[in-house]
């Protein structure tokens, strides 16, 4: 995210020669990118700064995060002899999040990582994929690799978030961004138990599962054992609360690209989606999957304050 008056620590680790990937390795780096949202706009909570794909750069997949593109892998997985390495350990990880929870005090601090579908995808397909083929045809084809090659990638995801935890995270968000490409059913067999495994996993703290395209998993996702469900723009909230059932707060959803519209515009996208969060027996209001590179911050500033307004009332 751009702001106003200063350069963001991304652009001068480019600048110095950093590449993305290495800054998230940085603890001075994640610290400072993940506190600016935090001072800028006043949200309720900080985001831990990484990448999806940085527990498998941690175990030494050979990978890389082009600008343009996103993360590509050299050597796209295709025997059971590229199963990556487990993680033991991140103390970069442990000396951000510590830095962090100094900086933030009651600001609580959401820990991250990429759920075992997206992370599988991106070492089966090489890189990111519209269809997902490849990684389609190694779980239909070869279900015994895939079983192996998810259970891997949940221990790693397990490891990566119990740092976070472990070193003073308030919660965690399990984010799988591909995972919509598949039918409830598939996501049932082939997903669904790996990702409960994860979750079970930090049942100590709060647990937030969001994926990208999945309004026909919402109640698989909720059923995985997440405290929160991620709820995509796609969907409204109305309908989610329904389709995950009882028992489950949502986050969501507003459109990012809705910031581009006139000012008026967008109050009237931020105040339907807090109408409808009122079905919902809890809510975290946020921006689809991200907020776009072009984003005015002064708009991000008014919506802040407009949903504290409406959460005060």
């Amino acid at each position: 995210m751009r702001q106003a008056g200063r350069a963001l620590p991304e652009y001068r680790a480019l600048r110095e020669g950093i590449a993305m990937l290495d800054s998230c390795f940085r603890p001075d780096l994640v610290t400072e990118i993940t506190l600016q949202p935090v001072r800028r706009f006043g949200v309720d909570a900080a985001i831990f700064f990484s990448d999806i794909v940085v527990p498998l750069k941690a175990v030494g997949v050979d990978l890389d995060i082009v600008p343009g593109i996103g993360p590509v892998v050299a050597k796209p997985f295709r025997t059971a002899a590229d199963l990556p390495a487990l993680l033991d350990g991140l103390p970069e990880v442990t000396e951000a999040v510590g830095l962090l929870t100094k900086e933030l005090g009651d600001t609580p601090l959401i820990g991250f990582a990429g759920a075992p579908f997206t992370l599988a995808s991106y070492l089966v397909e090489g890189g990111p994929s519209k269809d997902q083929r490849n990684t389609k045809a190694l779980m239909y084809g070869d279900p015994e690799l895939w079983s192996r090659l998810m259970e891997r990638l949940a221990d790693i995801t397990l490891a990566f978030l119990r740092v976070q935890v472990d070193a003073g995270a308030s919660a965690i968000q399990l984010f799988d961004s591909w995972v919509g490409a598949l039918p409830a059913e598939d996501y049932r067999r082939f997903v669904q138990p790996h990702s409960a495994r994860i979750l079970a996993g930090v049942s100590d703290v709060p647990r937030i599962h969001f994926g990208v395209g999945t309004g026909e998993l919402l109640h698989d996702m909720g059923a995985a054992g997440a405290d929160v469900v991620g709820v995509d723009f796609r969907v409204p909230l109305t309908d989610a609360v329904k389709r995950i059932g009882p028992g489950k707060a949502v986050q969501g959803n507003l459109d990012p690209t809705v910031v581009f519209a006139p000012w008026e515009v967008v109050a009237q996208q931020v105040d339907r989606v807090l109408e409808q969060a009122r079905a919902a027996e809890g809510h975290v209001f946020n921006l689809g999957h991200g907020v776009l590179p072009e984003t005015d911050p002064d708009v991000l500033t008014r919506i802040v304050a407009r949903v504290h307004e409406a959460s005060a009332r």
